[in-house]
């Protein structure tokens, strides 16, 4: 059975969240991506949670968690803030860390500044900084993938994306794969109306924070970017499923992971695409069920 409840964190953020499992059990933590919200991992609470007490905040921006106007308030070290604090919040250092897209970018940071507050991090495609600014930086066809990013920081992407039932949000969801998408059903849809109907600035206001996008109109900033090793080399053991399928995020990012990743798993599933959670949720269970059965 799904909870619901508010995280009211120190500094001042309420996250909504979905839980499962008895509140004394080893935690674990999933964090969602764009545009999505913690109701993607439904199926996974509910399986884990016969053996973990099982959180998923919905992050700051979305659904019913604060979501601070200013841009600046999306920057990643707010975002790592959030979940060092509801770590604390709920008990203290979690078993594992999931994170797919968006929560993944969270979580790659997160292990990097607070390796002891996680035992295992478990990321479904959503690149590693090191490489993704390899790639934006020197290779044309992941700037091609990502340019959809610099759409995103308009300043009218709220208005544009709402018209006509999101009409310009589905192909997101269904446009990232070469098969479709058909966990798009109606019911879906409408649990995605109800996120994104209480509003889209703080969802967009990552891409507007973020210095990694692809090159657009002769801004070069992302070229100037570089990443000291400490700043990105992850220290815990980690599980990387990567759906191959993945046409934002081609699997030319998982090249030389592991110079930054050292103590590594990664599965490749080849016919997965960017919305693997809700397309292999099984498959993803039990890659991340063997992870926490090694390391138990």
């Amino acid at each position: 059975m799904i909870e619901t409840f508010f995280a009211d964190l120190p500094h001042g953020i309420r996250l909504s969240c979905r839980a499962a499992g008895p509140a004394g059990a080893p935690r674990l933590l999933f964090l969602h991506g764009f545009p999505e919200a913690a109701f993607v991992w439904d199926e996974l609470l509910a399986h884990f949670g016969a053996h973990y007490r099982c959180v998923a905040p919905n992050l700051r921006g979305y659904e019913q968690s604060s979501a601070p106007a200013d841009v600046e308030a999306y920057r990643v070290r707010h975002l790592v803030a959030d979940i060092a604090a509801l770590i604390e919040h709920t008990g203290g250092p979690v078993e594992a860390l999931v994170a797919h897209d968006w929560g993944g970018a969270v979580a790659w940071n997160f292990a990097v500044q607070h390796p002891t507050a996680l035992k295992r991090l478990a990321i479904v495609n959503s690149p590693h900084p090191a490489t993704f600014l390899r790639e934006l930086q020197g290779n044309p066809a992941q700037q091609a993938a990502s340019a959809y990013m610099n759409f995103l920081c308009r300043p009218d992407a709220e208005t544009l994306l709402a018209e006509n039932d999101f009409a310009r949000l589905w192909p997101f969801l269904s446009s990232m794969g070469d098969a479709g998408a058909p966990w798009l059903t109606e019911a879906v849809k409408d649990r995605y109306r109800a996120v994104w109907r209480q509003g889209l600035a703080g969802a967009l206001n990552y891409y507007r924070a973020s210095p990694l996008r692809s090159p657009a109109n002769g801004d070069s900033a992302v070229m100037k970017i570089r990443f000291a090793p400490e700043q990105v080399t992850v220290h815990v053991p980690t599980l990387v499923v990567w759906g191959e399928a993945d046409t934002a995020l081609p699997p030319n990012l998982l090249d030389d992971l592991e110079r930054y990743v050292p103590q590594m798993k990664l599965v490749r599933i080849a016919r997965a695409t960017h919305w693997i959670v809700h397309e292999q949720p099984v498959r993803l269970s039990h890659e991340i069920e063997a992870v926490l059965a090694a390391h138990a």
